[in-house]
Protein backbone atom coordinates (compact mmCIF):
# COMPACT_ATOMS: atom_id res chain seq x y z
CA UNK A 1 0.00 0.00 0.00
CA UNK A 2 1.37 3.41 -0.99
CA UNK A 3 2.11 5.85 1.81
CA UNK A 4 1.60 9.59 1.86
CA UNK A 5 3.88 10.90 4.59
CA UNK A 6 3.73 14.38 6.09
CA UNK A 7 6.20 15.79 8.60
CA UNK A 8 7.09 19.30 9.67
CA UNK A 9 9.89 21.07 11.49
CA UNK A 10 9.96 24.57 12.95
CA UNK A 11 12.56 27.10 11.79
CA UNK A 12 13.01 28.46 15.33
CA UNK A 13 16.50 28.96 16.74
CA UNK A 14 19.84 27.72 15.46
CA UNK A 15 19.49 24.24 13.89
CA UNK A 16 20.97 21.71 16.32
CA UNK A 17 21.96 18.07 16.46
CA UNK A 18 18.67 17.03 18.05
CA UNK A 19 16.87 18.05 14.84
CA UNK A 20 18.93 15.60 12.85
CA UNK A 21 18.72 12.69 15.28
CA UNK A 22 15.07 13.33 16.11
CA UNK A 23 13.59 14.26 12.70
CA UNK A 24 15.91 14.71 9.76
CA UNK A 25 17.68 11.36 10.07
CA UNK A 26 14.27 9.71 9.84
CA UNK A 27 13.32 11.86 6.85
CA UNK A 28 16.44 10.68 5.06
CA UNK A 29 15.68 7.05 5.92
CA UNK A 30 12.08 7.41 4.74
CA UNK A 31 13.34 8.83 1.46
CA UNK A 32 15.84 6.00 1.05
CA UNK A 33 13.22 3.32 1.77
CA UNK A 34 10.26 4.83 -0.11
CA UNK A 35 8.83 3.35 -3.28
CA UNK A 36 7.86 5.14 -6.47
CA UNK A 37 4.22 5.10 -5.32
CA UNK A 38 4.93 6.80 -1.99
CA UNK A 39 4.64 10.56 -1.47
CA UNK A 40 6.84 12.40 1.03
CA UNK A 41 5.90 15.93 2.07
CA UNK A 42 8.34 17.70 4.40
CA UNK A 43 7.37 21.17 5.57
CA UNK A 44 9.19 24.01 7.27
CA UNK A 45 6.29 25.06 9.49
CA UNK A 46 6.88 28.79 9.69
CA UNK A 47 3.27 29.52 10.67
CA UNK A 48 3.77 27.48 13.82
CA UNK A 49 6.92 29.49 14.50
CA UNK A 50 4.82 32.64 14.92
CA UNK A 51 3.79 31.44 18.39
CA UNK A 52 7.25 32.61 19.52
CA UNK A 53 7.66 36.34 18.76
CA UNK A 54 10.63 37.27 16.58
CA UNK A 55 11.45 39.88 13.96
CA UNK A 56 10.28 39.26 10.38
CA UNK A 57 13.88 39.39 9.19
CA UNK A 58 14.94 36.73 11.68
CA UNK A 59 12.08 34.41 10.74
CA UNK A 60 12.90 34.71 7.03
CA UNK A 61 16.58 34.01 7.68
CA UNK A 62 15.92 31.06 9.98
CA UNK A 63 13.47 29.57 7.49
CA UNK A 64 16.07 29.71 4.73
CA UNK A 65 18.73 28.30 7.07
CA UNK A 66 16.45 25.42 7.99
CA UNK A 67 15.85 24.66 4.30
CA UNK A 68 19.60 24.59 3.71
CA UNK A 69 20.09 22.43 6.79
CA UNK A 70 17.48 19.89 5.67
CA UNK A 71 19.04 19.53 2.22
CA UNK A 72 22.56 19.42 3.67
CA UNK A 73 21.53 16.55 5.94
CA UNK A 74 20.55 14.44 2.94
CA UNK A 75 16.93 15.18 2.06
CA UNK A 76 16.71 15.35 -1.75
CA UNK A 77 14.10 17.93 -2.88
CA UNK A 78 13.77 16.10 -6.20
CA UNK A 79 12.53 12.99 -4.37
CA UNK A 80 10.63 14.64 -1.51
CA UNK A 81 8.47 17.75 -1.55
CA UNK A 82 10.21 20.23 0.75
CA UNK A 83 8.17 23.42 1.19
CA UNK A 84 7.30 26.34 3.45
CA UNK A 85 3.99 25.94 5.25
CA UNK A 86 3.05 29.60 4.75
CA UNK A 87 3.32 29.22 0.97
CA UNK A 88 0.19 27.04 0.99
CA UNK A 89 -2.85 29.11 1.99
CA UNK A 90 -5.07 26.05 2.40
CA UNK A 91 -3.33 25.23 5.70
CA UNK A 92 -5.03 28.15 7.43
CA UNK A 93 -8.29 27.66 5.52
CA UNK A 94 -8.53 24.13 6.85
CA UNK A 95 -7.45 25.31 10.31
CA UNK A 96 -10.64 27.39 10.48
CA UNK A 97 -12.89 24.57 9.29
CA UNK A 98 -11.41 22.10 11.77
CA UNK A 99 -11.45 24.68 14.56
CA UNK A 100 -15.19 25.02 14.07
CA UNK A 101 -15.76 21.34 14.94
CA UNK A 102 -13.05 20.80 17.58
CA UNK A 103 -14.27 20.94 21.21
CA UNK A 104 -12.33 23.24 23.54
CA UNK A 105 -12.08 20.36 26.00
CA UNK A 106 -9.93 18.38 23.55
CA UNK A 107 -7.43 21.23 23.34
CA UNK A 108 -7.48 21.87 27.08
CA UNK A 109 -6.22 18.32 27.64
CA UNK A 110 -3.13 18.73 25.46
CA UNK A 111 0.02 18.16 27.49
CA UNK A 112 2.02 21.02 25.94
CA UNK A 113 -0.81 23.48 26.60
CA UNK A 114 -1.14 22.29 30.20
CA UNK A 115 2.60 22.65 30.66
CA UNK A 116 2.55 26.26 29.43
CA UNK A 117 -0.52 26.94 31.57
CA UNK A 118 1.20 25.48 34.62
CA UNK A 119 4.24 27.68 34.04
CA UNK A 120 2.00 30.73 33.70
CA UNK A 121 0.09 29.73 36.84
CA UNK A 122 3.31 29.61 38.80
CA UNK A 123 4.24 33.07 37.54
CA UNK A 124 0.95 34.59 38.72
CA UNK A 125 0.79 32.55 41.92
CA UNK A 126 -2.26 30.50 40.90
CA UNK A 127 -2.31 26.98 42.35
CA UNK A 128 -5.90 25.84 41.74
CA UNK A 129 -7.03 23.73 38.78
CA UNK A 130 -5.89 25.31 35.53
CA UNK A 131 -7.80 25.40 32.24
CA UNK A 132 -8.45 27.78 29.39
CA UNK A 133 -10.84 29.78 31.58
CA UNK A 134 -8.39 30.17 34.48
CA UNK A 135 -6.86 33.60 35.20
CA UNK A 136 -3.44 32.15 34.41
CA UNK A 137 -4.56 31.51 30.83
CA UNK A 138 -5.31 35.16 30.19
CA UNK A 139 -1.64 35.95 29.56
CA UNK A 140 -1.21 33.17 26.99
CA UNK A 141 -1.81 33.56 23.26
CA UNK A 142 -4.69 31.99 21.34
CA UNK A 143 -2.27 30.66 18.74
CA UNK A 144 -0.63 28.49 21.37
CA UNK A 145 -4.02 27.02 22.33
CA UNK A 146 -5.09 26.29 18.73
CA UNK A 147 -1.61 25.14 17.69
CA UNK A 148 -2.69 21.44 17.69
CA UNK A 149 -5.58 22.22 15.32
CA UNK A 150 -3.14 23.72 12.82
CA UNK A 151 -1.02 20.59 13.21
CA UNK A 152 -4.11 18.52 12.37
CA UNK A 153 -4.78 20.76 9.36
CA UNK A 154 -1.19 20.27 8.18
CA UNK A 155 -1.71 16.51 8.21
CA UNK A 156 -5.28 16.23 6.92
CA UNK A 157 -4.90 18.77 4.10
CA UNK A 158 -2.77 16.22 2.24
CA UNK A 159 -4.79 13.19 3.36
CA UNK A 160 -1.58 11.88 4.88
CA UNK A 161 -1.61 8.20 5.79
CA UNK A 162 1.55 8.07 7.91
CA UNK A 163 3.18 10.60 10.24
CA UNK A 164 6.71 10.25 11.71
CA UNK A 165 6.43 11.05 15.41
CA UNK A 166 8.55 10.83 18.53
CA UNK A 167 6.99 9.77 21.80
CA UNK A 168 6.45 13.41 22.77
CA UNK A 169 4.29 14.05 19.68
CA UNK A 170 1.98 11.02 19.82
CA UNK A 171 -0.76 13.01 21.58
CA UNK A 172 -0.87 15.56 18.75
CA UNK A 173 -1.29 12.79 16.18
CA UNK A 174 -4.03 11.20 18.28
CA UNK A 175 -5.84 14.54 18.28
CA UNK A 176 -5.50 14.79 14.49
CA UNK A 177 -7.02 11.31 14.20
CA UNK A 178 -9.88 12.30 16.53
CA UNK A 179 -10.56 15.46 14.50
CA UNK A 180 -10.47 13.51 11.22
CA UNK A 181 -12.89 10.92 12.57
CA UNK A 182 -15.17 13.64 13.98
CA UNK A 183 -15.17 15.46 10.62
CA UNK A 184 -15.97 12.27 8.72
CA UNK A 185 -18.88 11.46 11.06
CA UNK A 186 -20.19 15.04 11.12
CA UNK A 187 -20.29 15.32 7.33
CA UNK A 188 -21.03 11.65 6.64
CA UNK A 189 -17.95 11.16 4.52
CA UNK A 190 -14.73 9.17 4.36
CA UNK A 191 -12.74 12.12 3.11
CA UNK A 192 -9.93 11.96 5.66
CA UNK A 193 -7.95 8.78 6.30
CA UNK A 194 -6.90 8.25 9.92
CA UNK A 195 -3.12 8.80 9.82
CA UNK A 196 -0.96 6.11 11.39
CA UNK A 197 2.16 6.88 13.43
CA UNK A 198 5.63 6.06 12.18
CA UNK A 199 7.47 5.97 15.50
CA UNK A 200 10.95 7.38 15.02
CA UNK A 201 13.83 5.04 15.76
CA UNK A 202 16.27 7.56 17.22
CA UNK A 203 16.13 8.34 20.89
CA UNK A 204 15.45 11.91 21.86
CA UNK A 205 18.65 13.86 22.34
CA UNK A 206 18.52 15.37 25.80
CA UNK A 207 19.90 18.68 27.05
CA UNK A 208 23.66 18.66 27.45
CA UNK A 209 23.67 20.60 30.73
CA UNK A 210 20.56 18.87 32.10
CA UNK A 211 20.17 15.35 30.60
CA UNK A 212 16.66 15.11 32.08
CA UNK A 213 15.47 17.75 29.60
CA UNK A 214 15.01 17.34 25.87
CA UNK A 215 17.55 19.25 23.76
CA UNK A 216 15.78 22.24 22.26
CA UNK A 217 16.91 24.58 19.51
CA UNK A 218 14.95 27.37 21.22
CA UNK A 219 16.74 26.84 24.55
CA UNK A 220 18.28 30.21 25.55
CA UNK A 221 21.23 28.41 27.17
CA UNK A 222 23.49 27.43 24.27
CA UNK A 223 25.45 25.08 26.54
CA UNK A 224 22.41 22.79 26.56
CA UNK A 225 22.56 22.08 22.82
CA UNK A 226 24.94 21.19 20.01
CA UNK A 227 24.46 23.26 16.88
CA UNK A 228 25.36 21.86 13.50
CA UNK A 229 27.44 24.96 12.89
CA UNK A 230 29.38 24.56 16.15
CA UNK A 231 33.15 24.21 16.09
CA UNK A 232 34.90 21.04 17.22
CA UNK A 233 36.48 22.74 20.25
CA UNK A 234 33.12 23.71 21.76
CA UNK A 235 31.73 20.20 21.17
CA UNK A 236 34.43 18.64 23.29
CA UNK A 237 33.56 20.84 26.27
CA UNK A 238 29.98 19.58 26.70
CA UNK A 239 29.21 17.44 29.77
CA UNK A 240 25.92 15.49 29.34
CA UNK A 241 24.97 12.23 31.06
CA UNK A 242 26.51 8.94 29.96
CA UNK A 243 23.24 7.50 28.62
CA UNK A 244 22.65 10.63 26.55
CA UNK A 245 26.20 10.45 25.18
CA UNK A 246 25.71 6.83 24.17
CA UNK A 247 22.41 7.68 22.47
CA UNK A 248 24.09 10.44 20.46
CA UNK A 249 27.04 8.21 19.53
CA UNK A 250 24.79 5.30 18.50
CA UNK A 251 22.52 7.50 16.39
CA UNK A 252 25.41 9.14 14.55
CA UNK A 253 27.05 5.77 13.91
CA UNK A 254 23.63 4.34 12.97
CA UNK A 255 23.94 1.48 15.42
CA UNK A 256 22.11 0.29 18.56
CA UNK A 257 22.83 1.78 21.99
CA UNK A 258 23.71 -1.69 23.29
CA UNK A 259 26.32 -2.12 20.56
CA UNK A 260 27.70 1.36 21.24
CA UNK A 261 27.91 0.55 24.96
CA UNK A 262 29.78 -2.67 24.21
CA UNK A 263 32.17 -0.85 21.87
CA UNK A 264 32.93 1.83 24.47
CA UNK A 265 32.68 -0.28 27.63
CA UNK A 266 36.36 0.14 28.54
CA UNK A 267 36.34 3.92 28.09
CA UNK A 268 36.59 6.38 30.94
CA UNK A 269 34.11 9.27 31.03
CA UNK A 270 36.70 11.50 29.38
CA UNK A 271 37.34 8.95 26.61
CA UNK A 272 33.60 8.48 26.08
CA UNK A 273 33.11 12.21 25.66
CA UNK A 274 36.03 12.35 23.24
CA UNK A 275 34.58 9.49 21.17
CA UNK A 276 31.19 11.19 20.98
CA UNK A 277 32.77 14.54 20.16
CA UNK A 278 34.72 12.93 17.32
CA UNK A 279 31.54 11.33 15.94
CA UNK A 280 29.79 14.69 16.06
CA UNK A 281 32.71 16.48 14.38
CA UNK A 282 32.79 13.90 11.58
CA UNK A 283 29.08 14.40 10.99
CA UNK A 284 28.97 18.17 11.38
CA UNK A 285 31.90 18.98 9.10
CA UNK A 286 30.37 17.92 5.76
CA UNK A 287 26.90 19.17 6.75
CA UNK A 288 28.25 22.58 7.73
CA UNK A 289 30.17 22.88 4.47
CA UNK A 290 27.11 21.96 2.41
CA UNK A 291 24.93 24.40 4.37
CA UNK A 292 27.39 27.20 3.68
CA UNK A 293 27.43 26.32 -0.02
CA UNK A 294 23.63 26.30 -0.22
CA UNK A 295 23.26 29.60 1.65
CA UNK A 296 25.89 31.19 -0.58
CA UNK A 297 23.57 30.35 -3.48
CA UNK A 298 20.35 31.38 -1.76
CA UNK A 299 18.67 32.15 -5.07
CA UNK A 300 18.89 28.50 -6.11
CA UNK A 301 17.51 27.45 -2.73
CA UNK A 302 14.57 29.85 -3.08
CA UNK A 303 13.91 28.57 -6.60
CA UNK A 304 13.84 24.96 -5.39
CA UNK A 305 11.38 25.85 -2.63
CA UNK A 306 9.16 27.79 -5.04
CA UNK A 307 9.06 24.89 -7.52
CA UNK A 308 8.13 22.43 -4.79
CA UNK A 309 5.53 24.82 -3.38
CA UNK A 310 3.86 25.02 -6.78
CA UNK A 311 3.52 21.22 -6.79
CA UNK A 312 2.29 21.12 -3.19
CA UNK A 313 -0.28 23.83 -3.89
CA UNK A 314 -1.65 21.68 -6.69
CA UNK A 315 -2.28 18.86 -4.22
CA UNK A 316 -3.66 21.23 -1.58
CA UNK A 317 -6.05 23.03 -3.94
CA UNK A 318 -7.54 19.76 -5.18
CA UNK A 319 -8.05 18.47 -1.64
CA UNK A 320 -9.37 21.81 -0.38
CA UNK A 321 -11.98 21.81 -3.14
CA UNK A 322 -13.26 18.46 -1.82
CA UNK A 323 -13.24 19.75 1.76
CA UNK A 324 -15.00 23.00 0.85
CA UNK A 325 -17.66 21.11 -1.10
CA UNK A 326 -18.15 18.74 1.80
CA UNK A 327 -18.86 21.53 4.31
CA UNK A 328 -20.89 23.68 1.90
CA UNK A 329 -18.37 26.39 1.04
CA UNK A 330 -18.46 25.44 -2.65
Amino acid sequence: MAMRVFSGIQPTGVPQLGNYLGSLQNWVKLQQNSTADDSLLFSIVDLHALTVPRSPQKLRQETLEMAASIVACGVDPSKSLLFRQSAVAAHTQLLWVLGCITPVGWLNRMTQWKSKLQQQGQLVGQTEALNVHAPAAQGLLAGLFTYPVLMAADILLYKATHIPVGDDQVQHLELARDIAEHFNKTYKTRLFPLPAPLLTESKRVMSLRDPQRKMSKSDPNEQRRLTRSAGSRSMRKERPGVANLLAIYAALRETECEQAAAELRDCSNAQLKEAVAEAVVQFVGPVRSEMQRLLANAGDLEKMLAENEEKVNGIARANWKEIATCVGLQ
